[in-house]
């Protein structure tokens, strides 16, 4: 019988900067054509965002980062080498609140597994996480690069492999991402439509063979086919730019409808947990509505959604987070991503 790895416990970090409505007033201003501004700010509305969080700081006037005198000044988009010069700062720090928010013991911790796609930086975010919390240099490291949404799972995944094979191991698990660093100047509907969901946060996990918390059972995953240009981060002069098809929602209802991803979620039984990323109100609609779910089924990835938007790899992680303290019998966490891929894993209290 296979060694059972817990989920012991969950916390979250965001910064303190609320950027979403200034970037909606901002983004409405590129729009050239009248419609598509009163189309952008009736989608902005439905989005059902209602803050978003970013590591870049006000102006010394108060204003927001796309204000004149702030890091997206107008007609001045910075270059990539100074967007990472900041993700080699700011994310090792957001990180590192999160994991203080853990607050236990790092001492027994021999296993780091970090998964973060908005930036890169050598040595590595693990490798200055592992210094900045005084975790001993044999601490092994895995670090999950540039698979979006579902990094959490793959992470996730990676540190239930690591206790199955290691019984005594214990491992923290660490989600961060600055997407905000990533603006791009775009006067096109689609582009900012996508650019409207995302924000920054991180999460931190701990996992071990201890029989508390969540455990996690019976990882899945699914690529579909013809699919891999609907979500793309393309590495620019000026950033990632992110390209998020508005074919998203229905591929993915299509998906979930019927074929091998259903087939991967439908078991016959009636799950009480729906952990879904919530990559957009469009994107959980689709899932809702394909899977016939209860109106109440994905209040909690709703709630991560209107509280912070999209935070890549770590939504996922703020969602369950709020699972954490209520018992759950059949639950299901779901996340997609780039690919288009559909990842998860069964869970259910201890």
């Amino acid at each position: 019988m296979s060694l059972p790895v817990f989920i012991n416990r969950i916390a979250t970090a965001v910064p303190s900067h609320d950027i979403h409505h200034a970037f909606v007033d901002w983004a409405t201003g590129r729009l050239a054509d009248a419609r598509e501004r009163k189309l952008f700010a009736r989608m902005a509305a439905r989005a059902a965002i209602g803050a978003r969080w970013s590591v870049l700081p006000p102006t010394d006037t108060g204003g927001s980062p796309v204000a004149a005198d702030g890091f997206y000044a107008a007609g001045d988009m910075p270059p990539t080498s100074r967007r990472m010069a900041i993700y080699a700062a700011e994310a090792p720090a957001l990180a590192e609140r999160a994991v203080r928010a853990l607050d236990v013991s790092l001492g027994p911790v021999t296993h780091l597994v970090v998964a973060s796609c908005t930036g890169f930086v050598a040595p590595g975010i693990d490798q200055i996480l592992a210094e900045r919390l005084g975790l001993p240099a044999s601490t092994e490291r895995l670090l999950v690069g540039f698979m979006g949404c579902y990094a959490a799972v793959a992470a996730l995944r990676s540190a239930r492999h690591i206790v199955r094979s290691d019984p005594a191991a214990r491992v923290l698990v660490v989600t961060v991402e600055l997407s905000t660093l990533h603006l791009q100047p775009a006067v096109a509907l689609e582009p900012l439509l996508a650019m409207l969901q995302f924000g920054d946060g991180a999460a931190a996990a701990i996992l071990s063979a201890d029989p508390a918390g969540l455990e996690i059972t019976d990882p899945f995953a699914a690529a579909l086919p013809d699919s891999a240009d609907l979500i793309r981060w393309d590495i620019g002069d000026t950033g990632f730019a992110m390209h998020l098809s508005g074919e998203v929602p229905g591929r993915i209802a299509t998906a979930l409808a019927a074929g091998p991803v259903r087939d991967l979620l439908v078991d016959g039984s009636e799950p009480d947990a729906w952990a879904v990323h919530a990559g957009g109100r469009s994107i959980l609609d689709a899932v809702a509505g394909a899977l016939n779910l209860p109106p109440a089924a994905l209040d909690d990835s709703r709630a991560v959604l209107s509280a912070n938007g999209n935070m890549s790899s770590a939504t996922l992680m703020f969602v369950l987070a709020r699972m954490m303290d209520r018992p759950v019998s059949r639950g299901i966490a779901l996340a997609f991503g780039p690919g288009l891929a559909a990842e998860g894993f069964r869970f259910h209290s201890a």
